[in-house]
Parts: structure tokens; C-alpha cells; sequence
């Protein structure tokens, strides 16, 4: 399954203050045996999050370390558990080897599948390396500064019957329903998603937090985690060839940066 054409299944960019940036869903790479399984929908790879690493460029101009994914969700899902327990029970998700797309139509040909032993050689060459560094770089940085501030940033598309019902609000804010960071970071980021002009926001709607929030969210011990799922209405065409929309994206990511920035004020406080 390992492809050695393939990339490594992060880019990391160390940074020097108290913030990770984590975008585990912005990959697209498929290693080509895989791919050739694949339906032609699926070697799109249509879920991804697409241009978060444009989006957010400017998290590097504030100090924080970016782990951005290589590899396409199709392949693994490195915002599900390990073991594929779900996230959302009773609730319409997808799991550690996605075998249906958002929209419910298969990702393999001819009813094909992941079994037991495909999954567990794709969750030690891309899940493993992915969280160990994730894990390395939020304890590096509570040693060096005595707090660690994790933002997991995904982007969806703004309408998917299968998962809610009409629109989903532009940001929503997801911090395991106040479990992953200090409840009142948690309304801080929501009051400043609430003020993006011509957008709406929620805290702890739909999505509350994936695994990578509720893992390693623990502000007891100093390690505050916040997860934002953003229409990708708000920056891109939603529809393919998935185009980045640079006045769309001009106009929020001024607030997306007031959002880290607090973030960062926030680790200061309780440094």
C-alpha cells in the first residue's frame, strides 16, 4: 500500500509561539494503487478541505507551527479515532477509511472495501506519523511556555443533506461542548466568528470537535484545543474545479486572524 512516490503524510512548519495549527483534511494526494480503485468521483477527492493552507497563510506570520495533511481523507481520516469508534453516534459521519463520499456515493468500484489489515497498514503509515508529531510538537510547546493552544481547521461545503438539515452557519466553533479549552476561550473565538459581517456562527452546534480536538484538548493541564469548520462558501466555489475565491477569502480572513491572535492572547494569560 505504501506508495515511495508518494510524499510524506505531513508538511510541518515549526513555529515559536504557543499555537499549533493542525489541517489534517487538506490533503489530496491518493498513492496510485489506491487510486486505481477509486470511482472517478472519488479520484477528485471532492471532500477535502480545500486551500486552508491559503487561507490561513498568515498563522506563520504570527509564530505558530502548521501540520498541514498530505495525503487525501479517502486514504485515511486523521480526525477519527483509531480504533473507528463514532464520533457522532446516531448521526451520519465518516469514518477512519471512508467508503461512501458527502454525498453517499461510493468511493471504490464494484462494491470493493478496506478490510481489517488494509486499515491497520494505513493507520501506521499516515494516522500514526501525523498524530505522533502533533503530539511531540503541543508537549513541546507547554514545556517551553507552560500552555499549549491547538486550532484544528477544517472547511466543508455549506449544504450536505446527508449530514444536516439546509445550510450550515458559515463558522462553527467546536470545542467538545466546552471540554477541549477553557469555556471562556470557547465564546471568545464564537463572539468574534459572530462579528464576521454578512456570516453566521455557532458554538457547538453540528460539529463540536472531531478526535484531534477531544484527544488532545485537556485545559486542565494546559493544553487548549478549538476546532473551526468553515463553509467553503465563505472563500472558494464550492463546486468543482474547487477554485480558491481570493476577494471571498480577503474579506474573512482578517477575522480568522483575530481568531488565532486570540488564541495566542489567551496561552499569554495563563503563561
Amino acid at each position: 500500500m505504501p506508495d515511495p512516490t508518494s510524499p510524506a503524510p505531513f508538511v510541518f512548519h515549526p513555529g515559536t509561539q504557543p499555537l499549533l495549527l493542525s489541517i489534517p483534511h487538506m490533503g489530496t494526494c491518493v498513492p496510485a494503487v489506491l487510486a486505481r480503485r477509486l470511482t472517478d468521483e472519488a479520484r477528485r477527492v471532492p471532500d477535502t478541505d480545500w486551500h486552508l493552507d491559503c487561507l490561513y497563510a498568515f498563522a506563520r506570520e504570527l509564530g505558530a507551527s502548521v501540520l498541514q495533511a498530505t495525503h487525501s481523507r479517502y486514504v485515511v481520516d486523521l480526525n477519527r479515532p483509531p480504533d473507528d469508534a463514532s464520533l457522532y453516534p446516531g448521526q451520519a459521519t465518516t469514518g477512519l477509511c471512508p467508503d461512501l463520499t458527502f454525498d453517499g456515493t461510493p468511493v471504490y468500484l464494484d462494491g470493493q472495501g478496506v478490510g481489517d489489515a488494509e486499515r491497520a497498514v494505513r493507520r501506521e503509515t499516515w494516522w500514526r506519523p501525523y498524530h505522533e508529531l502533533l503530539r511531540r510538537e503541543l508537549d513541546r510547546m507547554r514545556a517551553e511556555h507552560g500552555v499549549a493552544m491547538l486550532w484544528d481547521a477544517h472547511s466543508i461545503r455549506s449544504v450536505l443533506p446527508r449530514f444536516f438539515e439546509g445550510q450550515l452557519p458559515d463558522f462553527n466553533v467546536g470545542t467538545a461542548k466546552g471540554a477541549s479549552c477553557a469555556p471562556e476561550l470557547g465564546e471568545r473565538i464564537h463572539a468574534l466568528a459572530a462579528a464576521v459581517p454578512g456570516h453566521t456562527a455557532v458554538l457547538n452546534g453540528r460539529y463540536t470537535g472531531g478526535y484531534i480536538t477531544r484527544h488532545y484538548g485537556r485545559p486542565e493541564a494546559g493544553i487548549h484545543a478549538v476546532q473551526l469548520e468553515m463553509t467553503q462558501c465563505s472563500y472558494m466555489e464550492e463546486r468543482w474545479p474547487f477554485d480558491y475565491l481570493p476577494a471571498k477569502a480577503g474579506a474573512v480572513q482578517p477575522y480568522l486572524r483575530r481568531m488565532l491572535e486570540a488564541m495566542l492572547a489567551f496561552a499569554h494569560e495563563r503563561a
